[in-house]
């Protein structure tokens, strides 16, 4: 079930929102996590039981942590990230290892490996990281553990989150996973629901229209491509997988919203940064900081000699190409970021300084076009010769007709993408978003969801492409 069916929308979340609304406070955690449930098994209903086995293991882990001292505390840590990462290694990447030790085999005269492939659990990559922020940040003593594993349950497996994100740290919704009673009104309500209502606009106007395109385009041998629809291909997916993911994330917000919890942004105008460095900091924020609180840091962070920080951005980079996709292409695309952040701190930065604002956004730019090939793209091998007819530039005509739908809608997607350079847009962004608004403002936002919900509604009726990208992760 996505966000975008019309399942999930007349169906699933109405009747959800309704009883979880008059559900006594005392009860609504565990309505809650009931319905998170329902909605994880209807998409993976075997899976179910491992992901509440784990949870079970995890809490019983950290509870036992808290009164433990010493070795034995640090040991009951390491057991709870060994699990986590341990699942993470058995369902996500057991596929790609005995795949490569498969060639390995057969490049050296052996036999090749016969094996039953494992099947992914939906959302593992995130789930999995929640756990560990629950069982580092408890250790850590930056918050106090919970009381009831239910708690804990809904912590890791409430619905607006719990597919493709944002990663939400223990620590930040801790205390309303206990009492979100002052968070439940009923402007937290409508406004929710207006930002539940951008993202799906977003899902279903750009990202969907774009994606019918770009799989056309990388469905077709490179070889067959001219050089026009090569970065035609690439540009329109670079805004496709933005839009689909931060539509994601704005309905996750908006429903964690509606039912009182606070999520963080996970997006910032991401395609206006001026390095990659900033880009970072900017898409899929969460991720960054993640990475950078339970991985960078630890590893000795900034604060070790220039050549030992090089190698940690370098690891954290890798480790993230890798989370994204077990394909030696994700892997390079963890690299290309990586090599990028470093060159930005060796020179890259005093360049773009010299150069200024919209040159560096340019550049940047065309950086991550390069990056999403090797994203997108479903080997390495074809990722590089997209590239090469990508910057062959052979001058021939199109050889392929978009219709005017795509163009207008990759034009709207260019402005909605770009126009946070303009002063005070970012700014505007949060008054909208964040700060409490008047009565009349909420008024007019309510109208304009409803408008963009049942738009958005029929739509979806008439189309049957309707994919989430970051799923498959």
């Amino acid at each position: 079930m996505v966000f975008s069916d019309n399942l999930f929308l007349f169906y699933f979340l109405p009747v959800f929102l309704i009883a979880y609304f008059i559900c006594p406070h005392k009860l609504k955690n565990l309505f809650a996590l009931g319905g998170s449930l329902a909605f994880y098994a209807f998409g993976a209903p075997t899976f179910i039981f491992i992901v509440l086995g784990s949870i079970i293991v995890d809490f019983y882990l950290v509870r036992i942590m808290v009164n433990s001292q010493g070795r034995k505390k640090n040991l009951l840590l390491a057991a709870s990230v060994a699990l986590n990462i341990g699942l993470l290694l058995y369902f996500k990447y057991c596929n790609f290892f005995l795949e490569n030790i498969s060639v390995l085999l057969q490049t050296l005269g052996f036999s090749s490996i016969h094996w039953v492939k494992v099947a992914l659990p939906i959302g593992i990559s995130f789930f999995s990281f929640q756990k560990m922020t629950y069982a580092v940040d408890v250790y850590r003593k930056v918050h106090a553990p919970l009381k009831h594993v239910w708690d804990f349950a809904l912590y890791i497996l409430i619905f607006p989150q719990l597919i493709a994100g944002p990663i939400v740290r223990f620590n930040e919704i801790a205390d309303e996973i206990e009492d979100r009673r002052k968070n439940e009104t009923i402007d937290n309500k409508l406004t929710g629901f207006f930002r539940f209502a951008v993202g799906l606009a977003k899902k279903v106007f750009i990202a969907n229209t774009l994606g019918e395109q770009v799989d056309i385009i990388f469905a077709t041998q490179p070889g067959e491509l001219t050089t026009p629809v090569a970065w035609m291909g690439v540009i329109a997916y670079a805004f496709q997988i933005y839009f689909d993911f931060s539509a994601y994330s704005d309905m996750a917000i908006g429903l964690g919203r509606m039912m009182g919890f606070n999520f963080p942004e996970n997006f910032n105008n991401p395609y206006i940064s001026q390095s990659i460095s900033e880009f970072w900091r900017r898409w899929h924020m969460t991720l960054g900081r993640w990475m950078r609180d339970y991985l960078y840091i630890p590893l000795g962070g900034s604060k070790v000699s220039v050549k030992r920080m090089y190698i940690n951005l370098w690891i954290v980079f890798l480790i993230s190409g890798f989370w994204h996709g077990a394909a030696w292409n994700f892997i390079i695309w963890g690299a290309f970021h990586g090599f990028f952040l470093i060159a930005d701190r060796m020179f890259l930065l005093k360049f773009y300084a010299f150069i200024g604002k919209y040159p560096s956004i340019f550049i940047t730019f065309i950086i991550t076009l390069v990056g999403w090939v090797y994203f997108r793209a479903d080997s390495l091998s074809y990722a590089n010769a997209y590239l090469v007819k990508m910057f062959s530039f052979e001058l021939v005509s199109f050889r392929y007709l978009f219709d005017t739908k795509f163009y207008m809608i990759l034009i709207a997607a260019i402005i909605f993408s770009f126009y946070a350079v303009l002063p005070g847009t970012e700014k505007w962004q949060i008054r909208v978003f964040h700060e409490k608004q008047k009565n009349h403002t909420i008024l007019l936002m309510s109208f304009a969801a409803i408008f963009l919900v049942f738009v958005s509604a029929s739509v979806l009726s008439s189309s049957g492409f309707n994919p989430f990208i970051y799923f498959r992760f």
